[in-house]
């Protein structure tokens, strides 16, 4: 486990599922990242080894996707969470600048929240406050929707903790930890830093400098679009690089899960009824 005076853990949480999906990530996020910058570097898994460059594997254990992130955010020492998944695949470089004076800001101002993906789900208010052009808004809890998202964002973690009730699927989070927040309104702020899937800016900033992007390249449990883009540019790397870019190809082209199977027929609610009527019959 790391040791440093580090107050920031950049966690990934991911899950065994999408083993498939960890070398996409670690490609990109090493291409684009920089890791000068000021915190410790966690990628969870839940009993697979995995080893992704500059990062201490972690491991949750089996369980719900609420109960597993708990785990692991009770298992490390620092105060705050850069929260990661493995399909969040970086696409332009960060700017380390941003990020040493975005840890100092929230740390200085008891921040429990701060999200850094641009959406239009969010509605938010002007601040005074900028970091490298950025203005450091803050969210209008009752005219934005899902204020629980597990799209990057800053927590305070023990904030993040008190989110996760136990036996939630993110989904469930998502939509029942949006109500609870709505209904406790905390100050949440947000800044433009990510272009999530090439997001525009919604907040007033000024000439911000080295804006960054991501895109999530998984949709249940199968590639989507976005990964088209990752594909082309392995297929101009080294051998490996060029080895994974046909798997990714494959997975694509013939819609597989990221276990490489085929993707699960969808059967309406009627057919299963009719299905579960019958079976009982016999």
């Amino acid at each position: 486990m790391p040791k440093s005076n580090n107050k920031v853990a950049l966690l990934v949480h991911a899950c065994d599922r999408y083993e498939f999906l960890y070398e996409g990530f670690d490609y990109a996020f090493s291409k684009n990242w920089d890791f000068e910058i000021p915190c410790n570097y966690y990628f969870a898994t839940e009993v697979k080894d995995a080893t992704i460059k500059g990062f201490t594997n972690i491991k949750s254990g089996k369980g719900e996707w609420a109960d597993r992130l708990a785990t692991l955010l009770r298992s490390i020492e620092e105060e705050y969470v850069l929260y990661f998944q493995e399909d969040m695949w970086l696409s332009k470089p960060v700017n380390s600048t941003f990020f040493k004076e975005l840890f100092d800001f929230a740390d200085k101002n008891d921040a429990q929240q701060i999200k850094l993906h641009s959406s239009d789900v969010y509605t938010t208010k002007q601040t005074d406050n900028f970091i490298e052009g950025f203005n450091v808004s803050e969210v209008d809890n009752k005219a934005s929707h899902f204020l629980m998202s597990h799209q990057i964002t800053l927590w305070k973690k023990d904030f993040l903790l008190a989110q996760l009730y136990k036996k939630e699927h993110p989904w469930r989070n998502e939509r029942k930890g949006t109500k609870r927040l709505k209904k406790l309104n905390p100050l949440i702020h947000h800044i433009d830093y990510f272009a999530e899937n090439g997001a525009t800016e919604i907040n007033s900033n000024k000439n911000p400098i080295k804006r960054s992007e991501y895109y999530a390249v998984s949709f249940n449990s199968t590639l989507n679009f976005n990964a088209v883009r990752f594909i082309e540019e392995l297929k101009s790397g080294n051998a490996q690089e060029k080895k994974y870019a046909q798997e990714l190809q494959n997975h694509y082209d013939n819609d597989l899960t990221h276990d490489g199977k085929p993707k699960p027929k969808k059967v309406d609610l009627f057919k299963k009824f009719k299905t579960w009527f019958l079976n009982r019959k016999k």
